[in-house]
C-alpha cells in the first residue's frame, strides 16, 4: 500500500482560511469588495468614487467594501497578490474577481459581479 504524503502545514492553513472565508457572511450584506489604492492619485480617487456609486446604485446596502492603500499597508497588497492598482476585489460571494483600472466601466464591473449578464 502507498503512503500519501502529508500536506503542507502551510497549505493546510491557506485552505482552510478560504474555506472559512467563503462560509463567512459579511455584516451588511451578500458582497465583499476590497478596493486596493495606491495613494490619492488621480485614478484612485476616481475608483473609488466609481465603487461607492456602483455599490450605492447596484448593491444598495448588501455589501462591505475596504479600502485599502497599499502604500501605507503594503502588507496587504502582498497577502492579496496585487501587482497593479486600483484594483477591486470581490471575496464574497464566489467566485473571486478581480477588476484593474479606475472602474469607470460600469457595466464590466457589473457583469463580473454577476449582476448583469453578459450580451
Amino acid at each position: 500500500m502507498k503512503k500519501s504524503k502529508d500536506v503542507p502545514a502551510k497549505a493546510l492553513q491557506d485552505s482552510t482560511a478560504a474555506f472559512e472565508l467563503a462560509l463567512r457572511t459579511t455584516d451588511k450584506g451578500d458582497y465583499l469588495l476590497r478596493l486596493y489604492v495606491s495613494g490619492i492619485t488621480p485614478n484612485s480617487v476616481r475608483a473609488i468614487e466609481n465603487v461607492k456609486k456602483i455599490c450605492t446604485e447596484h448593491l444598495h446596502g448588501h455589501y462591505e467594501l475596504d479600502i485599502i492603500d497599499i502604500y501605507q499597508q503594503p502588507i496587504f497588497a502582498k497577502e492579496g497578490q496585487i501587482v497593479a492598482a486600483p484594483t477591486l476585489v470581490k471575496e464574497l460571494p464566489p467566485p473571486l474577481r478581480k477588476f484593474i483600472g479606475d472602474m469607470s466601466h460600469t457595466e464590466r464591473i457589473l457583469v463580473g459581479l454577476d449582476l448583469r449578464k453578459k450580451i
